[in-house]
């Protein structure tokens, strides 16, 4: 039998720390998302996903078509956020932060946050944002997700984590993660992100810092998910930041 490819997902904590946090930072510079392959194993993916179906876990369900979002539905983790959303939450928030505010110092933006994810979320429950985003995404055929920016509210961690629990070409075809970037004065560039079950995508909620010949300036991202032409596609997405 093959040995399992990670600890216990319960040694969440090491399990982040061992990763190439020098490439990923590199990698979010440079183009704005960042992969993490294999962050989790196919029976932890399996088991996540087959969460949805337990309402009591969740605050509130999304159909998308009813708000012109795109097809398919979604739903929002409630308070206590269950197991391992709640510690990926918390121990990739440390890892992040210094890019975070390193994007932020060259932006300009004078917000600093925190080193510690409880820190950013009081400050988030301060201001009246107090309702959890992490959140299970589900997609059948014909589904999709329009490009969008992730806010909710005045306080906005700039990096997200979208964990893909399915696995293309089995159960699901189509169905791309896909990115798109628009620079001052430029025609939007788009990338599709070449996600398997279990890996996971950092990227920009809504903007990040390119150095160009006069300085740095703003670039805008949006992210959004291809039309699935069949199966069954699920996603975890974890979001640092509380809504209003």
């Amino acid at each position: 039998m093959n040995a399992p490819r990670h600890p216990p997902i319960t040694d969440v904590a090491g399990r982040i720390a061992a990763l190439d946090w020098a490439r990923i930072g590199a990698d979010l510079d440079a183009q704005g998302h960042a992969m993490i392959a294999g962050l989790l194993d196919p029976l932890e993916c399996a088991a996540l996903a087959g969460l949805y179906p337990r309402g009591e876990l969740f605050r509130s369900r999304v159909v998308m078509g009813r708000h012109g979002f795109g097809r398919g539905e979604y739903q929002y983790f409630g308070y206590p956020l269950p197991e391992p959303v709640a510690g990926l939450r918390t121990e990739l928030y440390p890892w992040l932060v210094a890019i975070a505010n390193r994007w932020n110092a060259a932006m300009g933006i004078a917000t600093i946050y925190p080193d510690e994810h409880a820190d950013f979320i009081a400050r988030c429950h301060a201001a009246g944002q107090c309702r959890p985003t992490p959140l299970l995404l589900q997609y059948g055929p014909g589904d999709y997700n329009c490009l969008h920016q992730d806010l909710y509210g005045e306080h906005v961690f700039p990096l997200q984590v979208a964990i893909l629990l399915s696995e293309p070409g089995c159960d699901f075809d189509g169905g791309e993660f896909v990115l798109t970037e628009q620079r001052p004065r430029m025609q939007s560039r788009a990338e599709v992100v070449p996600l398997r079950q279990g890996d996971a995508v950092v990227f920009a909620v809504q903007q990040r810092p390119v150095q160009g010949t006069r300085g740095v300036y703003r670039v805008n991202l949006r992210h959004g998910v291809s039309r699935v032409r069949a199966g069954s596609r699920h996603t975890v997405g974890i979001i640092f930041h509380d809504a209003l």
